[in-house]
């Protein structure tokens, strides 16, 4: 093909030397976008689960990111240890069934509590004097910025006595550190250094 506009040589070189960067140029955007949308079609199948129903169906599931829901597990976590170590009967089996499963959601520290809380005959005086101990979470604070999770607990025990019912404020501390799920911990957290920072007597109401 003949370039009528080109008038010399040097012209010539010149305007092919700027047709090849600019073809250059190009190819590479278009490396790259292709590249780019490469890597996010990827991704999004990474968060895809595809599932055979019976060998004979074809069923698409999404899956979520795991980080989104682990405030809620967490609080989930505290909020069951609570009420697995605070819930008591007067029922030496009952007290040492949720006793045994909270302990598998805390290290040591709520099983010093708990020692501390035996040696002294607390257990035996909810089985002899026929009381039963409920607790009710109102909130949990907890601060998910940085790791180990620090969470604070506000609840209130209510001791259910033959002739009175007694209310107590309880307010405890903990930090969370992740741990692999299973069914005894379904969440995947372990409570660290559990501490009792407020428990007293709000009120005394008799039946």
């Amino acid at each position: 093909m003949e370039f009528k506009s080109l008038k010399n040589i040097e012209t010539s070189f010149r305007q092919i030397r700027l047709f090849t960067l600019v073809f250059a140029s190009l190819c590479a955007v278009v490396t790259g976008f292709a590249l780019w949308k490469s890597y996010s079609f990827a991704e999004a199948q990474r968060q895809k689960i595809y599932v055979l129903d019976n060998g004979k169906s074809l069923m698409l599931a999404l899956s979520q990111d795991v980080r989104q829901n682990r405030p809620v597990e967490a609080r989930e976590h505290v909020r069951r240890f609570h009420e697995l170590f605070f819930t008591l009967s007067p029922d030496k089996s009952a007290i040492e069934g949720n006793i045994k499963r909270s302990l598998l959601l805390a290290d040591k520290s709520a099983f010093n509590y708990y020692k501390d809380l035996s040696e002294k005959g607390y257990y035996n005086r909810i089985i002899s004097g026929n009381i039963n101990q409920m607790i009710e979470i109102d909130s949990l604070r907890c601060d998910f910025d940085k790791y180990l999770y620090s969470v604070r607990t506000f609840a209130r025990q209510i001791i259910l006595r033959e002739s009175s019912v007694t209310e107590r404020s309880l307010v405890t501390r903990c930090r969370l550190l992740d741990a692999v799920r299973s069914d005894n911990n379904p969440q995947g957290f372990i409570i660290e250094g559990f501490e009792i920072t407020e428990n007293k007597d709000l009120q005394t109401l008799k039946r």
